[in-house]
């Protein structure tokens, strides 16, 4: 018996720590490493002469026979271990909860939140003011309230501070994201203290103790004090990713930060006035995330296991979605003049002294509506090449072309009229892009490459657009003959007997399957040519690219099988189940 409260941690605790970590292992980085190791000292030394006072004051015993015998201050290793692997575990649970989410979307403060998140702030501080008196009320008065009373008195101090500084960002945050890591590891260990006090592993005296019941031998003390605790240990962590969203968001107020990361600018940026945030930068930021989880669910999922700095610029990019919402050709080539009208601002030629700040942001409020506005303002064109940029705009023109009205021979309606002229689209809307990301996660890469291993790693990037790029024609010819648009090489259509017109009038006729087939086949076979130079890229970086390509790729399949066509469809595109893009993920991030 001497082993009884090892045995809950061997039974209980550390399988579910253990599970954690088997499913999180892929995607933990070094920061959450790092995160959770804090907290675990953080909760370690803030618990350790509380539980040893409860200790030396008989609030709580432990027989001689149910522990194996080591003490610190008191406390019995068992009891130490406790306050190692609940942190350990509730952290875990945090993280996969958070792993999708942007955190700098959610960076706020009292004059950028509405009412309603003030109040509640407010009604927090007070709530845990309140709680932090009524536990020393009880404290002063002792008997049966005690054990109560210091559970709040010890656990709602470090709650006030932590909601008074973070408050508006946890507040923001999605519920699922707070709420999952305190509910899950409570309810578990609520299960787990029932257990234990039921066969007397340890107890709480009589005397200080309310004797109220949740269910079985669970006291409300004990009930709470999980509650608090899992709790805290969320909190903590809110208060890190604030932290370090503030310094992914903000480099030009922690400059030192992206080449050296230290627990003390960590502090300092926790510790930063939320009145000083540059929030046109968050504004513009929540912007390109609406944007992009409309275009793309699976770039935006895949996203999440890249590093903070290089997940802004990277969203920043690939959300503009000026001449896709265009309503007519006219409109969407005058958006297409702008942009490159932008371009020729940013990226001045040489010898000619470049535009001032002032005159492109002066261009941007003059040309752009104010909802896109900061996207042009926050694409960081400093890290990118001007080239990819300019020839996505002729990608955009191609797109135009479809919308000509009495076209000639010269400038066909249908300008896809072979697999040349498809793999020249490809490369202006999609291997464009791919280059474009390639270059930010070089810039943000603490790995530099040689100059000719990165020429190699462009060229693949362009050829996987290419694989990419057909995929989405591959998904979207039902959504693509709504719009009159048909990118299926024309020559191809001719083999079997249709034209065009053919496609736009009945996108599901069975010839089309054939010819998607064709084209998929052209992807996997653009696909295979390039992702194994994908390993050629440093550990940090590989992962987040292959998983990115490979999220996408399993559109690809899924077309392939047939499953979700058209069964499963989102305004006629083919779409992959959450928990397989998820598994997608996993899977080759385990892999690495």
């Amino acid at each position: 018996m001497a082993y009884d409260y090892a045995l809950v941690h061997l039974k209980y605790t550390i399988p579910f720590a253990v599970l954690l970590t088997i499913i999180l292992r892929p995607l933990l980085t070094r920061l959450d490493l790092y995160k959770t190791l804090a907290l675990i000292t953080v909760a370690f030394t803030a618990t350790l002469p509380w539980d040893s006072y409860l200790i030396h004051h008989g609030v709580w015993t432990y027989p001689q026979d149910a522990i194996a015998g080591p003490r610190l201050l008191g406390v019995p290793a068992e009891e130490l271990f406790f306050f190692v692997i609940q942190t350990y575990i509730t952290c875990m649970i945090y993280i996969l909860m958070n792993k999708p989410v942007l955190h700098a979307q959610f960076l706020t403060n009292k004059d950028d939140s509405s009412p309603k998140c003030r109040w509640i702030r407010t009604l927090g501080q007070v709530v845990l003011a309140t709680s932090i008196a009524v536990g020393a009320a009880l404290v002063e008065k002792g008997g049966e309230g005690t054990y109560l009373g210091l559970i709040l008195v010890w656990a709602c101090s470090f709650a006030l501070l932590t909601w008074t500084f973070s408050g508006y960002f946890l507040i923001r945050l999605p519920l699922t994201c707070v709420a999952t890591p305190i509910i899950l590891p409570t309810i578990y260990l609520w299960i787990v203290d029932e257990l234990a006090l039921g066969r007397g592993t340890w107890s709480i005296e009589s005397g200080t103790k309310l004797g109220w019941c949740l269910w079985g031998s669970l006291e409300l003390e004990e009930a709470v004090f999980f509650l608090a605790t899992n709790a805290l240990i969320v909190f903590g962590m809110v208060a890190f990713d604030r932290g370090m969203a503030v310094l992914d968001t903000f480099p030009e107020l922690f400059p030192e930060a992206q080449t050296n990361l230290t627990p003390r600018l960590l502090i300092k940026a926790i510790l930063l006035d939320p009145s000083k945030y540059p929030l046109d930068r968050v504004k513009g930021i929540r912007e390109a995330v609406d944007t992009l989880r409309r275009k793309s669910r699976s770039f935006y999922l895949a996203s999440s296991v890249f590093p903070g700095c290089l997940r802004i610029d990277l969203v920043l990019l690939v959300a503009d979605d000026l001449v896709d919402d265009a309503r007519d050709q006219g409109e969407a080539l005058d958006w297409i003049n702008k942009l490159s009208g932008y371009l020729d601002l940013v990226y001045t030629p040489e010898g000619v002294r470049p535009s001032s700040t002032k005159v492109v942001t002066e261009y941007i409020e003059n040309n752009f509506p104010k909802h896109t506005r900061s996207a042009f303002e926050l694409l960081p064109t400093s890290l990118l090449p001007k080239e990819p940029l300019y020839e996505l705009l002729e990608g955009f023109k191609m797109d135009l072309s479809f919308s000509q009205t009495g076209a000639t021979q010269q400038s066909p309606k249908f300008p896809i009229k072979d697999e040349a002229d498809l793999q020249l689209y490809a490369q202006r809307v999609a291997s464009t892009v791919g280059e474009l990301c390639l270059w930010l996660a070089f810039h943000h890469s603490t790995t530099r490459m040689p100059k000719e291993k990165e020429a190699i790693l462009v060229v693949a990037a362009r050829t996987m657009g290419h694989a990419l790029q057909y995929v989405n024609i591959a998904r979207d010819i039902l959504v693509d003959a709504e719009m009159g648009r048909v990118y299926l090489p024309t020559n191809w259509l001719k083999e079997e007997g249709l034209t065009p017109e053919d496609i736009v009038r009945d996108p599901k006729q069975p010839k089309v399957e054939t010819l998607r087939e064709r084209l998929l086949s052209s992807a996997f076979k653009e696909y295979e040519r390039s992702r194994p130079v994908m390993d050629m890229l440093p550990s940090e970086l590989r992962g987040p690219l292959i998983v990115a390509v490979e999220s996408y790729m399993e559109i690809g399949r899924v077309l392939r099988e047939k499953k979700g066509v058209p069964s499963k469809t989102k305004k006629g595109r083919a779409t992959v189940p959450r928990s397989r893009r998820i598994w997608v993920a996993w899977k080759n991030l385990s892999s690495q």
